[in-house]
């Protein structure tokens, strides 16, 4: 196959998948009119009553990113509760903390662990409670403190705040965290690396700057990356996995 042919080809495939974010515009799954200054960032009632749940929680959050990014990728995050804590710590990667030359990894309690992500409803991606969430939360801050990008901040393909949640699940494998199709960053390994265990820690991925890959594993079962759009099938929670609209039971 002649070079101009697999280009033809290519930008074809790209078109394709490229549909689904158009689509999600289209239907109005993501906002092009939130202005980011009146967004609203409530309570959602995902994450339960700290003051009546005493035991140790760790939960996983994806929510729609903002404006036009929302028909791509999703945001996510982590929230964590000690034992007998009486609020939940937040653990996210925000870019413009790291635009304003500060550290782009914000650890913090000053806001709802199942808030709104610019008025769009995050979903529950990953739940741990009692001692399996202890585990977690002891090793919270080591993982933190190794991320190796705190002051880089790129939208796509990464270093973003789904590189930091993907950095947080290998470092502490008891978190068996399968990221969502819709977290573009996930894939973009440290250090110029190639090949890695997924985040979830039950499988294997190789990946090219985030931009190409393929991943495979009980967890997250098959995903092909082509410029970030992420296309495969979920055998554990069948579903297919569809650029713009994520896992489609």
């Amino acid at each position: 196959m002649t070079f101009p042919r697999v280009t033809l080809w290519l930008m074809l495939l790209v078109a394709l998948l490229a549909s689904g974010p158009m689509l999600v515009l289209a239907f109005g799954r993501a906002s092009l009119s939130t202005e980011w200054r009146t967004a609203t960032h409530r309570p959602t009632g995902l994450a339960p009553d700290a003051a009546m749940h005493p035991e140790a929680i760790v939960q996983v959050y994806a929510g729609r990113a903002f404006n036009w990014r929302g028909a791509f990728a999703v945001h996510t995050w982590l929230a964590a509760k000690p034992p007998g804590a009486e609020r939940y710590t937040r653990y996210e990667v925000i870019g413009w903390y790291a635009m304003r030359g500060g550290s782009a990894v914000s650890v913090s309690d000053s806001r709802a662990p199942d808030a709104e992500w610019f008025g769009a409803k995050p979903q529950l991606v990953r739940e741990l409670r009692g001692a399996a969430a202890e585990a977690v939360i002891a090793r919270l801050p080591q993982a933190v403190a190794s991320y190796p990008y705190p002051d880089r901040y790129s939208a796509w393909p990464g270093p973003n705040s789904n590189t930091f949640t993907a950095h947080l699940g290998r470092a502490i494998p008891e978190l068996r965290l399968a990221l969502p199709s819709l977290a573009i960053g996930k894939d973009y390994l440290p250090d110029g690396r190639v090949f890695a265990r997924t985040p979830s820690g039950t499988g294997w991925q190789l990946s090219l700057g985030g931009l190409f890959g393929v991943l495979a594993g009980p967890d997250e079962g098959f995903e092909l990356n082509v410029l970030g759009l992420v296309t495969g099938i979920d055998l554990a929670r069948p579903a297919l996995k569809l650029p713009g609209f994520g896992e489609v039971p």
